[in-house]
């Protein structure tokens, strides 16, 4: 054999190497025919699934519990109630509205039921209140009645009910806005740790998520949220430019743009970051030396309501007592 292979100029080893290739392929041919693959269709799926479980984990995690939640849910019923109401005023165009759901959004109030119950106050509150004003000057009030200005009482009234929701929305938003305004210095250290010591971006929110809730529960949701929307979204800066609107904080705008343009231009995440944990710690400081430097000027009508009176009725009093004792 070994004198035909050499007759036909061809080496035994180069022989055996091809052989030896060829059982190579076949065999790991043999081994992919065992193995099941996916279809295309159902890998999106999957993803989308596992992206659905792990945002209901992330609110199990951040939000209140079960018990709570759901003694603080509205019945279908009753959602039915408020959009049949809705759609008869015909605001059911502002349902859809992005920028009152972006409002919504800002109070932490998601969902699809959210914009209905809002609208819905909104239209009844100027009834009930002017139902209860008529009601007061019917069976409560005791004067004369004026229909003039009882009547311009009543319109003021259902003015006032009319602003009521608006006037709640704004206050939630803004309590909700401090309290993220006060957890998000932390917040941006632990990010900038998590990513100086190698984690990626969505491991380091989802750690830092984790971390500040018992601390912020608001941001650490909204930081829980935006790392399902990167893991979801194709376009990585839209989901930084939710978070950024969600939330309406002007710290977490300029967070959201150092990571898009990191993102972009391929500049380091963790400089970047290091500068706004810098700002954000000395604008914090500044805000508790302007907290001290005005509690002068808020104590001084304390002082001179409550312990002036005091000092001088403890000075002037013993004095006062004798020259009125003597003959």
């Amino acid at each position: 054999m070994n004198a035909i292979l050499t007759t036909a100029g061809i080496s035994p080893m180069l022989l055996a190497i091809v052989f030896a290739g060829l059982a190579a392929f076949l065999g790991v041919l043999g081994i992919m025919a065992f193995i099941p693959v996916a279809p295309t269709s159902a890998v999106p799926k999957s993803r989308i699934s596992g992206v659905k479980d792990r945002r209901e984990a992330m609110k199990a995690t951040h939000q209140v519990k079960k018990k709570d939640k759901k003694k603080g849910q509205i019945d279908d019923n009753t959602i039915n109630i408020m959009r049949n109401t809705v759609e008869k005023f015909r605001m059911q165009d502002l349902v859809e509205n992005t920028e009152l759901r972006m409002s919504l959004a800002r109070a932490g109030f998601r969902g699809r039921k959210a914009p209905i119950i809002f609208l819905f106050f909104r239209i009844v509150m100027p009834f009930l209140l002017g139902i209860g004003c008529v009601a007061y000057f019917a069976f409560i009030y005791a004067g004369q009645f004026d229909s003039t200005r009882h009547s311009i009482i009543g319109v003021v009234v259902m003015l006032v009910g009319y602003a009521l929701p608006n006037v709640y929305l704004k206050n939630v938003t803004q309590k909700r806005l401090v309290k993220m305004g006060r957890a998000f210095p932390d917040a941006l250290d632990l990010t900038v740790i998590c990513v100086e010591a190698g984690m990626s971006v969505e491991k380091a929110f989802n750690k830092v998520a984790e971390e500040i809730s018992p601390q912020g529960p608001e941001l650490g949701g909204e930081i829980a949220l935006t790392n399902a929307e990167l893991s979801y979204l194709g376009d990585r800066s839209l989901a930084y430019e939710n978070f950024a609107r969600r939330t309406g904080m002007p710290q977490v705008k300029a967070l959201t743009s150092a990571l898009i343009q990191a993102e972009r231009y391929g500049t380091p995440v963790a400089s970047a970051l290091r500068v706004l944990s810098e700002e954000s710690r000395g604008e914090r400081m500044s805000i508790a030396e302007r907290k001290a430097a005005s509690l002068p000027a808020k104590l001084t009508v304390p002082m001179i309501v409550f312990f002036l009176p005091v000092l001088f009725i403890v000075i002037i009093g013993p004095a006062a007592i004798q020259v009125m004792a003597q003959p």
